[in-house]
């Protein structure tokens, strides 16, 4: 995904004081189980964005925000939620990953990828805190993130550290009436079940990324439902394709065209009780973008209708 530098630390704060005493939520129009919608980034584009979300046919979207970072307003929130109720679109959750630098590769993955590097570390708590405060202004109630390679060794100095943060972030989030969730990616399902444990805060959850899984070569994702069903809150519907060079990750694809079973996925979630939105998130850009969502969209909805009878 590109990937923007951040901008600073002071608009968090400011924000956190709007975000305590005010608010713009956008329309309170619930979601059904499983309903489809599409991973966006609005920045530059805003109305443009939330139009073509409706105009693709859905009625939610993900909202991936890092190019605001440093610069979340409450005019902004505003201005975003009066387009989300022009177009009657809900979002579901919020999103950031930077500050950079981010390389999504398993040479330098581990070492600048979420909150287990320490040297980003309290930049990115802050810019969760951030994304955080302006989703409390729109009125979403789901904040989501790579927490990064997760050490699989619970003795690890980098473990007991990361448990730490992700427990400052997730209190952070509760206190804005939000989850926390963790996206499936970098750690195999065991260490994120783990994690859930041993940070054991009430509203931390997982953000189930259906392609990463197999990307970062960590777990079929059919196994991590069985693992981590029931604490699953989100899900990105991707596809993708198992790593064959130790150095990079494996291919993302259309959905259809990868190794991920959506049938026994989307089955097994229903059977234990999911009732989140099954979100669309294609790493293409431009108009091949736009013709892979509406062949994705059309190859979920076949398996939706046979998954929900």
């Amino acid at each position: 995904m590109e990937r923007r530098e951040f901008l600073g630390l002071a608009a968090g704060a400011a924000l956190g004081h709007a975000a305590g005493v005010s608010g713009v939520a956008q329309s309170a129009r619930p979601h059904t189980p499983m309903e489809l919608g599409l991973l966006v980034k609005p920045y530059g584009a805003e109305e443009a964005t939330i139009r073509k979300v409706k105009e693709l046919g859905f009625r939610n979207c993900f909202f991936s925000l890092d190019k605001y970072l440093g610069g979340f307003t409450p005019e902004i929130a505003t201005r975003m939620s009066d387009l989300l109720n022009k177009y009657e679109v809900r979002v579901t959750t919020v999103e950031v990953v930077n500050p950079q630098p981010l390389v999504w590769d398993f040479m330098r993955g581990p070492s600048t990828i979420g909150l287990v590097p320490r040297a980003t570390r309290a930049a990115r708590i802050d810019a969760l805190r951030q994304v955080s405060d302006f989703g409390r202004l729109l009125g979403v109630d789901l904040v989501q993130t790579h927490c990064g390679f997760i050490p699989e060794d619970p003795a690890d100095a980098l473990y007991a550290e990361t448990v730490e943060a992700i427990k400052t972030v997730a209190r952070h989030c509760a206190g804005n009436g939000q989850g926390f969730l963790m996206e499936t990616g970098q750690e195999t399902p065991t260490t994120m079940s783990r994690m859930l444990r041993d940070a054991g805060e009430p509203n931390l959850g997982v953000g189930l990324d259906t392609a990463n899984l197999i990307l970062y070569g960590k777990a079929n994702p059919v196994d991590a439902v069985d693992i981590l069903g029931p604490h699953v809150k989100a899900m990105h519907a991707k596809d993708g394709k198992w790593p064959t060079d130790p150095s990079k990750l494996g291919e993302e694809v259309e959905i259809g065209k990868g190794l991920v079973n959506f049938r026994e996925v989307l089955g097994r979630l229903h059977r234990v009780g999911y009732a989140g939105v099954v979100t669309i998130e294609r790493e293409t850009d431009g108009p091949q973008q736009i013709e892979d969502v509406k062949r994705e969209k059309v190859y979920l909805e076949g398996i939706l209708r046979e998954v929900l009878g």
